[in-house]
């Protein structure tokens, strides 16, 4: 009976889902330039600060909140506060960084980061090469929200739904809405998300203390006096996740966060830079519900101990099953699985844009289908990521390690190169390279911290040296593009211009 009653709140919500993301294809509007890629890519340059919020938020809140957040708080304790640092500190640039780019895309008529370098340093192939590079660091958080969601839906049906089942709903949901609605339907399935995350978290941060422990004051004492190794750092068995691993990797994040591809198609689906400007303010407040999963991961080392591995990501699910009715286990599941589904879509749908702008349309008989391109690639990567999934999941893993720290290394091409002129195209790419070998070297032999601080900012910083001494000491190719066409600014706010709103999609030039 608990099995058939959440299973089938969660099968009612998922089809709510689907209906929103068919409807915020009607929701879109008719007109110049709308259902091509810019309208399915970056919502047609019109989200609000509403949609911008709730859609950045969606993709910062992932299924990772509820498991890994509360298996963190549950292994280690005190380290896993460097979401919040990062989070947090990212916001703070993303005020300055998310403007400046939001305004040389919509001015170039671009869509995604692989555009963005393509057009500044003049050569298509750079695209094509930073789409491969990002959808490699991409497929590993695709995988993780597919396995996260497995294991929701399995937990919540009281196992009723196999882990495999559970799987493939996750990838069929994400993958049909994302294909029909793109970037406008996982802003209007955010909003459903979050009015649920802000419920359940709301709720089990008031109910699990008080019903496990009669209150805070209780619970609060009892992890003081039984497990403080919890409360500082390094933490417990963290394996060296000190102050230093602390202080970089919130650092090395912060700076990766504001250029990802995801947070990148957020930025230029903004209707306006001053849209951007307000939700970087609003989102730090959402971080505070991070606090949640934590605090609840290191009660459940009273109520539930001895997980391990695995398990351990369990968590705070143990405790919702144990105690709660089973409605309202399915609707926390339902916020759960939405936090996987929505950054899953959007980490789809920027693969697919990437791939339909800057591979396939880079390919002069498939340019002027760029939006479909960028769908068959959707359902491609989403595909390629449950079979690993199913068959070979390590191997998603084992790149999952290099993801953050890989893709920190495109920080100096990207915002290095928006704001100096004289940063070269063979100082960035050459930085470029040396960084990803750096970091996947120190990671594959496990030198991951490195003198007690995190590989990729010890590859950020050999990424920059290579880059700036090849600048001053190589080639200087010819560019006689004004600074305006070639350099990032945040103080072009007007609405109109090449990219905005429905004015047509322009290819980054020149094309070489």
């Amino acid at each position: 009976m608990n099995a058939t009653i959440a299973t089938s709140i969660f099968a009612a919500f998922m089809v709510l889902t689907l209906a929103l993301g068919l409807l915020a294809v009607r929701g879109g509007g008719r007109g110049k330039g709308k259902g091509g890629l810019a309208e399915w890519s970056v919502g047609g340059r019109s989200l609000g600060t509403v949609f911008i919020w709730v859609l950045m938020a969606g993709e910062s809140y992932t299924s990772f909140s509820y498991l890994g957040a509360a298996g963190w708080g549950y292994n280690f304790g005190a380290p896993v506060l460097y979401v919040l640092a990062y989070m947090s500190c990212g916001y703070a640039i993303g005020f300055v960084v998310g403007p400046m780019l939001w305004s040389y895309a919509r001015r170039h008529g671009l869509v995604g980061i692989t555009d963005l370098v393509a057009h500044r340093y003049g050569r298509r192939w750079l695209g094509t090469a930073v789409a491969i590079l990002a959808t490699v660091c991409l497929l590993p958080y695709i995988q993780l929200q597919i396995t996260g969601m497995g294991v929701v839906v399995t937990t919540i049906s009281y196992g009723a739904i196999s882990l495999n089942w559970a799987y493939f709903i996750g990838f069929a949901v994400t993958t049909l809405f994302v294909v029909v609605s793109g970037l406008r339907g996982s802003a209007w399935v955010s909003v459903l998300k979050d009015v649920l995350v802000i419920a359940t978290l709301a709720f089990l941060a008031v109910y699990v203390p008080q019903h496990y422990f009669g209150g805070y004051g209780p619970f609060l004492d009892r992890i003081v006096a039984e497990k403080p190794q919890w409360l500082t750092f390094p933490g417990h068995h963290s394996g060296g996740l000190d102050q230093g691993w602390f202080i970089t990797t919130s650092l090395l994040n912060s700076l990766t966060v504001v250029i990802f591809p995801t947070t990148v198609a957020g930025y230029l689906g903004a209707r306006s830079a001053d849209a951007l400007r307000r939700n970087a303010v609003l989102l730090p407040f959402y971080n505070v519900l991070l606090f949640v999963p934590m605090l609840l991961g290191m009660a459940a080392l009273f109520v539930v101990p001895g997980l391990t591995g695995a398990d351990s990501n369990l968590a705070l699910f143990k405790l919702v099953v144990d105690s709660l009715p089973a409605w309202l286990v399915g609707v926390t599941g339902v916020a759960a699985a939405l936090s996987s589904i929505v950054p899953m879509a959007v980490f789809m749908l920027v693969i697919g844009a990437m791939w339909g702008r800057s591979v396939l349309g880079a390919v002069p008989r498939l340019a002027n289908r760029q939006k479909l391109w960028s769908q068959v690639v959707v359902v491609v990567a989403g595909a390629l990521a449950l079979l690993l999934t199913y068959t070979a999941p390590n191997t998603l893993v084992r790149l999952s390690l290099i993801s953050y720290e890989g893709m920190a290394q495109l920080v100096p091409m990207i915002l290095l190169g928006l704001v100096w002129r004289r940063l070269t195209l063979y100082g960035a790419v050459a930085g470029l390279a040396v960084g990803l070998v750096v970091v996947c070297g120190l990671v594959f032999t496990e030198h991951d911290p490195v003198g007690g601080m995190n590989a990729g900012i010890v590859a950020l910083a050999v990424n920059l040296v290579v880059a700036l001494a090849v600048t001053w000491l190589g080639p200087r190719p010819v560019d006689d593009r004004p600074d305006s066409e070639v350099l990032a600014s945040d103080l072009d706010t007007e609405e109109d211009g090449p990219g905005a709103g429905g004015a047509p999609e322009v290819s980054p030039s020149p094309a070489k």
